[in-house]
């Protein structure tokens, strides 16, 4: 037991690069942590952190042996979700990432019920546009919104995404609406910027055929919700996804145009790292969130 311990809290301490921070989530004291590191180390005769004081990093002995403590850990805990397989309720913890936006909308709000049916679970929800290494940190599932192409990972998909241009009455009835691509180099187009540049080509579909049609615009901006505020006060056009702007277009804030070219976005997505056994609590929680969507989803 003693070294299972001292494992686990390694794995924990690389994870998350601080003592302090393991301590935290195991429950224990640094005190305790640095122990447990002290007395592994002092077992196998070798450095397995390089410690200063404000982090701790790997050494490249650490490093080689925390991705087989990693797998054995990862199978062990596949191997005990394993012989509840066939139970109608999980346990556990259950650590799910999810994009920011989407997350707030679509995924946190479905919590409690899936809860409600699994009482003996709990959720950890940790909302970010990065894109975790899901087979290296803590993370059950992450729920991504892309074209995934990876064969190291497994990707259920729980739900269809379509985008649309869209603009707010006024905006529309000051500038016109658009009724053809061409008509979009004359309108002032709100637009995606990211560290990795500025989205201005916008994705459409012509007559079966994908299209991609430069924009320009006067605002850009690396939060989606902002780009859908503008688009709301009036400010142009906006090319969302359903699941943004669906209660917009509903309650009048927001109208949709040019539906013939409207494409499909990328599809949203429950992806995991390659297992032989997929936990229980991944397994109910990817079923729970497909019912809840629905097909076609309910944003739609």
């Amino acid at each position: 037991m003693d070294r299972f311990k001292e494992l686990t809290t390694f794995v924990e301490v690389a994870q998350r690069g601080s003592l302090s921070a393991a301590a935290r989530e195991e429950g224990i004291t640094p005190a305790m942590v640095g122990r447990r590191i002290d007395q592994l180390e002092e077992r196998l005769g070798v450095k397995l952190f390089k410690r200063s004081t404000r982090k701790v990093t790997l050494t490249p002995e650490g490093a080689t042996f925390y991705e087989d403590c990693h797998r054995v850990l990862a199978d062990l805990r596949s191997a005990e979700d394993a012989l509840t397989a066939g139970a109608k309720s999980a346990a556990g913890r259950l650590i799910v990432t999810a994009p920011t936006a989407f997350g707030r909308k679509h995924i946190a709000p479905h919590l409690p019920g899936f809860l409600a049916t699994h009482p003996n679970l709990s959720i950890q929800l940790h909302l970010s546009e990065r894109l975790v290494d899901l087979k290296n940190e803590r993370f059950d599932l992450a729920i991504r919104i892309a074209d995934l192409k990876s064969v190291d990972l497994v990707a259920v998909k729980l739900a269809r995404n379509h985008r649309f241009v869209c603009a707010a009455p006024a905006y529309l009835k000051r500038a016109g609406k658009p009724r053809t691509l061409a008509d979009l180099a004359h309108h002032n187009c709100l637009v995606t910027s990211t560290e990795d540049g500025i989205a201005d080509n916008w994705h459409f579909q012509d007559r079966g055929k994908a299209v991609h049609v430069k924009v320009n615009g006067n605002l850009q901006c690396n939060d989606g919700e902002v780009l859908t505020r503008w688009a709301i006060a009036g400010e142009g056009l906006a090319l969302r996804s359903a699941w943004e702007v669906s209660e917009d277009i509903k309650r009048g804030r927001l109208v949709p145009v040019l539906d013939d070219y409207a494409a499909p976005g990328n599809n949203i997505y429950a992806v995991f790292p390659e297992r032989r056994l997929l936990p229980a609590k991944v397994r109910f929680f990817i079923d729970y969130l497909k019912k809840a969507f629905g097909d076609p989803p309910y944003w739609e």
